[in-house]
């Protein structure tokens, strides 16, 4: 009855907000052909009931909607492929920091070979996002229901739904790369710092994120691993977590690859005590996700230089 009731509830909110109504539409694909910009000003209307200032955006999330639309750098299709990142990075890092490849890449999942894959592998989708399985025992794979999840994924173009172009013109293909865990071997701990122009200036840890029956956990902090007051997407931890001890040389390597970029998250993995690169996010949340206390979305907005214009 409950389950009722909430379905009853979401189905009149369709049908008198129109606000919301765009953003369930948005997500199924109704709009895929409205031109970039008059989609993104309803999409950001329909998530923060205010209207999106091209002319002069002050927050972070409208900054991230500006880049979307005029910071059209082309090598940053190359930085969001999974795949093709790899020869990036081991040109300007080295390829110690890349987690090896044990399979792919692949353009259909017919193609895997599971016999020749290790017993534990990660298979990885490399144009969106989202698309990953994590094997830990390949005699307890579900491999139907990894085809049927990454078939999917290789349909879909990213780009539609937040118009993060870098996504558009990235081949679908599958990857496996080594299946990798920290202490607590139940998830990877990666390291997600919020780069401008080269500086990072904070830092996201993801928690619980492998935590049955418990909400994963956003933390920032500060490039001197100081606690930042704010959430963003989800609460924070109930303890937060310690100071990684390669944060110095982290914030080194996050700077390197950031360089010259307006806005980027740098994704590192600390593996005993090794770096491991993880990827590169240009669009947080795609710049639809609110912040608590909301000031937080200007403090960062602060933080952006827009190229070549008048905007700051």
């Amino acid at each position: 009855m409950k389950g009722m009731v909430i379905n009853v509830n979401k189905y009149v909110r369709f049908l008198v907000d129109a606000d919301f109504r765009f953003g369930i539409m948005a997500r199924r694909g109704f709009y895929d052909h409205m031109p970039d910009e008059t989609y993104l000003k309803k999409r950001y209307q329909s998530r923060f009931h205010r209207e999106l200032d091209l002319q002069n955006p002050q927050t972070f999330n409208e900054k991230l909607q500006w880049l979307k639309l005029y910071d059209r750098n082309p090598l940053y299709t190359t930085l969001v492929d999974k795949y093709a990142v790899r020869g990036y990075i081991a040109d300007q890092l080295g390829e110690e920091y890349l987690i090896p490849l044990v399979g792919g890449p692949w353009k259909d999942f017919d193609e895997i070979d599971f016999d020749q894959l290790p017993n534990q592998f990660v298979l990885k989708c490399t144009h969106d996002s989202g698309g990953v399985v994590v094997c830990r025992d390949k005699s307890q794979l579900d491999i139907a229901k990894a085809k049927k999840k990454l078939k999917n994924c290789l349909k879909r173009n990213y780009y539609y739904n937040g118009r993060e172009w870098p996504y558009k013109n990235v081949p679908p293909q599958m990857i496996a790369e080594k299946y990798m865990e920290d202490e607590s071997c139940m998830d990877l701990k990666d390291y997600k710092f919020m780069c401008f122009n080269g500086v990072p200036k904070a830092v996201l840890i993801v928690s619980d994120r492998a935590v049955s029956g418990r909400e994963t956990r956003y933390d920032f902090f500060d490039m001197e691993f100081e606690h930042l007051p704010f959430s963003n997407g989800h609460p924070n931890a109930d303890i937060p977590p310690e100071r990684p001890l390669n944060f110095e040389e982290m914030k080194e390597l996050a700077a390197r690859l950031s360089e010259g970029i307006p806005q980027v998250r740098v994704d590192l993995y600390d593996v005993g005590g090794r770096i491991y690169f993880g990827e590169l996010t240009f669009f947080r949340g795609s710049g639809f996700m609110p912040f608590d206390p909301p000031e937080w979305d200007n403090i960062l907005g602060e933080w952006i230089t827009l190229p070549g214009s008048s905007v700051d």
